[in-house]
C-alpha cells in the first residue's frame, strides 16, 4: 500500500460518508456531545429562512475550469501542478489569488492525456499531501517545499507516518493563516489511519514555500476545524465537522478579531457561546468535510455537497439570517455531471473573493479506482460553477 493509495482511496470513502474515521473511537468527547435544542434541530430543516436568497441557477465557470485544465496539461515545468483536491482560496494583500490544495500530483502529462504513475509505484509523478498555487493576471504558478528536483509539501509532516490535509485560510496581521488537519498511520492496513489534531500554519505572503510558524488549534473533542472560515461583525467564524462517516455534523466556533490564534468560543446547544470546547454543539447534519458559509445580500448561504445521500452528485444550499444559523430552506444548486460509475464528486464550497458570473463554487472530482488517475489526468482536478441568486 503506497502513500498515494493510502491517502486518496480511504479519504474518498470517508468524505462520501461510507465509513467513519477510525479516530472517532479514540478522540470521542469525554461526555455526550450536545445537540442543538428543539428550536434548532440537528437535522437540516426545510423551512426557508426569512433572509434566504433564492438560488436561480448555476452554470459552468468556463474561465476557472479551463484555467486549471490548461495549467495541468502544460509541460513547460515538470515540478508543477497537474491535479489536486481541496481547492480553498484566499486573496493576498497584493491582489494575487492563493489556491490552497491538499493531495496534489506534480509532473508531466502525456500527449494522450494520461499521467505517469507516482514515484512510489515506479513512475515519475510526484505526489504531495499539500501545496499552493498562486494566480496573477490569469496565470498560475505552483508553490511547493523542497526543490524542483525533490519537491516537498509546503506543510511538511513530522515523519512518514503523519501528513497534513488543508482546511480554509484567512489573513491576519499581514500573514496568511492556513488551517491543516494532521492524520497519522498506526498500522499497515488500508484503513489503519486516523485524524490526530488541528493546527494553523502562518505564512508570509512573499515566502509561501514554508511556514513562519505552526500553532495547535483546539482538537480535544473530535471536531475537524476548519471546513470554512468567515469574517463578520468583528469575529472570525470557524466552521468544523464532526465526521462520523454518516452522519457528519456541523460545529461552529468564533474568535474575536482576525487571527485564529485568539481565544476561541463555541456555539452551545442553547444558542449561547462557551469558552469550553466540550460545549460545542451539533448544529446540523448533512454537511461535507469541506463546505462554506458566505454573506449573500442580507443573509448567509451554506454551500455543501449533500451528505444526506450516499455518493451524492448534488450540491445544495441552506440559508440563515446569522453566520451561526439556524441554516434552513434546503435548495438544490447543481448536479455534478462527472458522477458516474467509479467517478464521484465531493466537497463543494464557495469562493466569494473570486470574480465570476455569480458566487463561484468549486468541487472536486475523484475515482475509487487508483489507475483512473493515470489513465485520465482530467479526473483529479477541480471544477468551478457560478451560482446566481434572486
Amino acid at each position: 500500500m503506497t502513500r498515494f493509495r493510502a491517502a486518496l482511496i480511504p479519504l474518498a470513502a470517508t468524505l462520501l460518508g461510507l465509513t467513519a474515521l477510525p479516530s472517532q473511537a479514540v478522540a470521542a468527547p469525554p461526555k455526550p456531545v450536545p445537540s442543538i435544542s428543539a428550536e434548532r434541530s440537528a437535522a437540516p430543516l426545510t423551512s426557508p429562512s426569512a433572509c434566504a436568497p433564492t438560488v436561480k441557477g448555476a452554470s459552468t465557470d468556463a474561465r476557472l475550469t479551463s484555467l486549471f485544465t490548461a495549467y495541468g496539461n502544460d509541460n513547460s515545468r515538470l515540478d508543477d501542478w497537474t491535479g489536486a483536491d481541496g481547492t480553498y482560496s484566499l486573496r493576498l494583500p497584493d491582489g494575487r489569488e492563493l489556491w490552497v490544495f491538499s493531495d496534489t500530483f506534480l509532473g508531466r502529462i502525456n500527449p494522450d492525456g494520461s499521467r505517469p504513475p507516482v514515484v512510489e509505484e515506479g513512475g515519475t509523478t510526484v505526489f504531495l499531501n499539500n501545496t499552493f498555487a498562486v494566480e496573477r493576471a490569469g496565470r498560475l504558478a505552483t508553490i511547493h517545499g523542497g526543490t524542483a528536483a525533490k519537491p516537498a509539501a509546503v506543510m511538511p509532516p513530522r515523519d512518514k507516518n503523519h501528513w497534513y490535509w488543508a482546511g480554509d485560510a484567512t489573513l491576519a496581521g499581514g500573514l496568511v493563516e492556513v488551517t491543516y488537519q494532521e492524520y497519522e498511520r498506526y498500522g499497515t492496513g488500508a484503513w489503519d489511519w486516523r485524524w490526530h489534531r488541528n493546527v494553523v500554519a502562518r505564512f508570509a505572503p512573499g515566502r509561501l514555500d514554508r511556514p513562519v510558524s505552526v500553532h495547535d488549534l483546539p482538537s480535544a473533542h473530535g471536531v475537524s476545524w476548519a471546513s470554512a472560515t468567515l469574517k463578520d461583525g468583528g469575529y472570525t467564524y470557524v466552521y468544523g465537522v464532526e465526521d462520523l462517516g454518516s452522519p457528519k455534523y456541523m460545529h461552529i466556533a468564533r474568535v474575536k478579531g482576525q487571527s485564529l490564534l485568539g481565544d476561541w468560543e463555541y456555539l452551545k446547544a442553547d444558542n449561547t457561546w462557551s469558552p469550553d470546547e466540550a460545549d460545542s454543539a451539533r448544529i446540523m447534519s448533512g454537511v461535507a468535510n469541506e463546505y462554506s458559509v458566505t454573506k449573500v445580500g442580507d443573509g448567509y448561504v451554506l454551500i455543501t455537497h449533500d451528505t444526506t445521500e450516499v455518493l451524492s452528485a448534488n450540491i445544495v444550499a441552506y440559508s440563515s439570517c446569522s453566520p451561526f444559523g439556524p441554516f434552513t430552506g434546503k435548495q438544490h444548486v447543481y448536479t455534478t455531471p462527472e458522477t458516474n460509475g467509479n467517478i464521484f464528486t465531493y466537497n463543494a464550497h464557495a469562493h466569494p473573493e473570486v470574480s465570476g458570473k455569480g458566487l463561484v463554487v468549486s468541487y472536486n472530482v475523484n475515482s475509487f479506482v487508483n489507475t483512473d488517475h493515470y489513465r485520465d489526468s482530467s479526473i483529479y482536478r477541480p471544477r468551478f460553477i457560478d451560482v446566481s441568486f434572486g
